[in-house]
């Protein structure tokens, strides 16, 4: 629709001339009700025929035209600048802001702030810097942000909290925490916006503990917002901590307003935090109660569902969000259903999710999904189609990929060949190789009888020196972590939690339990050995621990940094019957939930 544009055309006498101050007063008004870029250019060309480039008021007007195309149409703002006679900081930073919130463009933004330095007509100010900064965050582009630091402090912006704050983001996105604390502590003061901020890079860069501590120093100087808590219901999900978690969301509905209850992004945080403390049932509760969803609430769900081994629940999440008409799956949506499918181990209906993906919602396969497919095909004894889909992927395939076939390969007892060629493709990997890719080469020699191979392998882990990593469990209780690792003996409650292992013990004897030694500590241990490691693993100690100290009723969490072996996961089954217990662990692939001698994973994990 066009724009009446109705001011009086130029005057044949200066005695009947509009006064031009009114011609301003005028547009502006039009401005205000400008509704797209079409009405503005009108708008623009009548400021040409009938305002006065010097005249003070002009450039006032050229500002808010400037600040309304900067946000409609990029190309149109940057071609309009060099039109404008002396202009003043504002009109830069409207353009420079507009490129850093740009999807595409927010290089431009660095690149009209060094415009902008070399011109030399204006001089950057307080608000110039967020928005840059913002930009080079993005980027990742330290060298720039650093050198704009550096302009920062030269111009007497080092004490700016606003700027502070942006410097503080810049240098989280840029993974140099310790210079963003630097800035931090360095600040003459702070905001509710610092300490977020402060709070959001412990986050970002997963030191979920200390985030958690800057929220007790914040709590004594300011009340947490809405973005406070999304951080610390972050921290949580990151801990796996469940108590500190609901205490959170209960904070949240008892102190915050209808706004932050209802908003989407919290309840997100919310439904990840809870599937990653183990409760997904809790999760399923906060999204079931959401308003309103978008496409990560779902994905949420449907990734919460795969860890968890609710498989079926995941395919009625992924079967229920693709009838909504607002709603499309992504490709993190095809992770979480792929996940689902390979924990479950079904290989036909990953299959049919995989052409899907490509062939109706056309998206292209990356490396996590080719993964999902790679260990969902490896697992069920399919390798050789498994190393069919490795070679034909357009895609480098990654060490974890290569890890997840040897894995396969060990425990599928694949032929030996075959597993020194994929054992050999993941030493070549340009990543850094764990050593559970020796142990498992270790593992697959041992299988064969080939007992000088395991000798060349631990001497090759010795001369790279690589040792093999502990297992390590922690547990929650009463807000305090409890951390054990295989043989701890450095826990104050270690006499007790030791003769509780006894009693464990004594009564897995009791009812025929037989140590599964296969994965039992280094390959060439004595069996008596391995038999007694088997026992001091750490998430026995850590079970051993929640039966001293847990309250009846409640479900004993775990989390561990390895996957759980076979014995230990054999020995949890048992315990959860023998001792009428819940008990929930979460090893590095998935959650498992035992309970009367029964684990979710139906033993396939």
């Amino acid at each position: 629709m066009a724009l009446v544009v109705a001011p009086p055309s130029h005057p044949t006498s200066t005695t009947t001339r509009f006064p031009i101050h009114h011609h301003h007063r005028h547009l502006l008004n039009l401005l205000e009700n400008c509704k797209d870029i079409s009405q503005l250019k009108q708008i623009h060309a009548q400021a040409l025929r009938t305002t006065t480039p010097n005249h003070p008021d002009t450039l006032y007007l050229y500002s808010r035209i400037m600040h309304f195309s900067a946000f409609s149409d990029l190309n149109y703002s940057s071609r309009l600048l060099p039109q404008i006679h002396h202009t003043n900081s504002f009109i830069w930073n409207t353009l420079i802001r507009a490129y850093a919130w740009s999807n595409h463009l927010k290089d431009q933004s660095i690149i009209l702030y060094r415009r902008m330095l070399i011109e030399g007509c204006v001089a950057p100010d307080k608000h110039t810097f967020p928005f840059v900064l913002k930009a080079c965050a993005f980027l990742s582009d330290l060298c720039e942000g650093q050198q704009i630091h550096g302009h920062v402090l030269k111009l007497g912006f080092g004490s700016d909290k606003y700027v502070n704050n942006s410097l503080i983001h810049f240098y989280v996105s840029c993974g140099c925490l310790d210079l963003s604390v630097k800035v931090f502590e360095e600040m003459p003061e702070r905001n509710l916006v610092s300490w977020n901020a402060m709070i959001d890079g412990f986050v970002q860069s997963g030191d979920f503990v200390a985030a958690l501590r800057k929220f007790v120093e914040m709590q004594e100087l300011f009340e947490p917002d809405g973005f406070t808590l999304q951080n610390l219901v972050s921290a949580c999900g990151g801990l796996g901590t469940l108590s500190l978690g609901m205490w959170v969301h209960a904070y949240m509905l008892r102190n915050c307003d209808s706004v932050v209850h209802n908003d989407v992004l919290m309840n997100n945080s919310l439904v990840d935090m809870y599937c990653k403390c183990g409760s997904v049932e809790m999760a399923r509760q906060v999204f079931d109660g959401m308003d309103k969803r978008d496409v990560t609430s779902w994905n949420s769900m449907v990734l919460g569902f795969a860890m968890h081994g609710e498989i079926e629940n995941a395919l009625e999440a992924f079967d229920s969000m693709c009838e909504m008409k607002n709603i499309m799956p992504n490709s993190i949506t095809f992770i979480g259903i792929l996940s689902a499918c390979n924990h479950g181990g079904m290989v036909c209906e990953g299959k049919k999710y995989f052409d899907l993906m490509a062939e109706v919602y056309k998206i292209e396969p990356r490396l996590e999904h080719y993964g999902c497919m790679v260990d969902l095909l490896a697992r069920n004894g399919l390798i050789n189609e498994a190393l069919d889909l490795v070679s034909s992927m357009p895609i480098k395939p990654d060490v974890v990929i290569w890890r997840s076939l040897l894995d396969a390969c060990c425990k599928r007892n694949a032929d030996i060949e075959l597993s020194e060629r994929v054992a050999k493709q993941v030493l070549a990997s340009e990543e850094g190789v764990s050593s559970g890719v020796y142990v498992l080469l270790s593992k697959i020699y041992a299988s064969a009888n080939r007992w000088e191979e395991v000798g060349l392998v631990r001497n090759l882990m010795s001369e790279k020196g690589i040792v093999k990593e502990r297992g390590c469990s922690s547990i929650e209780l009463e807000g305090e972590f409890h951390r054990f690792i295989s043989g701890d003996t450095s826990h104050p409650h270690t006499k007790e939690i030791y003769q509780t292992l006894d009693v464990i013990e004594q009564r897995l004897q009791n009812v025929g339990y037989v140590p599964d030694l296969s994965e039992a500590s280094m390959i060439d241990e004595l069996d008596d050995r391995k038999q007694n490691s088997l026992c001091l693993h750490s998430e026995r100690l850590a079970i051993a621990f929640g039966l001293l100290k847990s309250r009846p009723g409640i479900p004993i969490r775990i989390f561990k940094n390895l996957r759980v072996c076979n014995d230990c996961h054999t020995v949890t089954k048992l315990i959860s019957r023998l001792f009428d217990v819940d008990i929930v662990v979460r090893d590095r692939v998935r959650f498992h939930h035992f309970k009367d001698g029964f684990c979710s994973c139906k033993d396939y994990w």
